[in-house]
């Protein structure tokens, strides 16, 4: 049976996707533009640029077709918790994928993934994710100083906020809780000393 999701939903999160790519891709052409500069170290430093900036898009375009584009088949490319772990790399989050989790069925590391995005986004001034296995399923937690999920992206992972009020902030957090569901499972928030933990329970 065909899922219908909201155009909505689709034209904010295609915005989302562009705005995460458009900073390295718009990197690479500044670092293109400076290597005709006659100083060869300045020169050697728009090379550096260009290099961090293609693989900063590479990184994000990956995990981003795994997650948003995946369906059900085989896998191609990079396991998930490679494509997880070369995100985070360089940034202020740390991310943990356990090896429990790298056993489950794609869709589950697809959702998982998805939730590493999300936990990622609500660590302001860096921090630790992880992901787990919980028995078939999978639930993540995140720690970090003023580590929280706003009220809005709780009401989005509920997949109680209506789509009109969804902005390219909360979007890739709804359609977090539209993957769990259509495992036939909801997503929950708690608050945990160090941060929080999204679980992923049967309704």
């Amino acid at each position: 049976m065909a899922e219908l999701i909201d155009i909505r939903v689709c034209e904010l999160l295609t915005a989302r996707l562009c705005h995460d790519l458009a900073g390295p891709i718009a990197a690479i052409g500044n670092g293109a533009e400076l290597l005709d500069d006659e100083d060869p170290d300045f020169v050697r430093q728009a090379g550096t640029l260009i290099g961090d900036s293609a693989g900063t898009a590479a990184k994000r375009l990956q995990l981003f077709r795994f997650v948003y584009g995946f369906s059900a088949g085989a896998l191609a490319g990079p396991p998930p918790y490679s494509l997880a772990s070369e995100y985070f790399t360089g940034g202020s989050v740390t991310c943990d994928y356990r090896e429990a989790a790298r056993a489950l069925d794609a869709p589950w590391q697809r959702l998982g993934c998805a939730l590493l995005i999300v936990a990622g986004e609500a660590l302001p001034r860096g921090g630790r994710i992880c992901l787990h296995a919980a028995g078939e399923t999978v639930a993540v937690t995140g720690e970090g100083e003023g580590a929280r999920l706003s009220d809005e992206a709780v009401a989005a992972l509920l997949l109680q906020a209506p789509v009109e009020a969804l902005t390219s902030r909360t979007v890739g957090v709804y359609f977090a809780g539209l993957l769990a569901q259509r495992l036939d499972h909801r997503l929950g928030v708690a608050a945990e000393p160090a941060g929080f933990r999204i679980s992923c329970d049967k309704p």
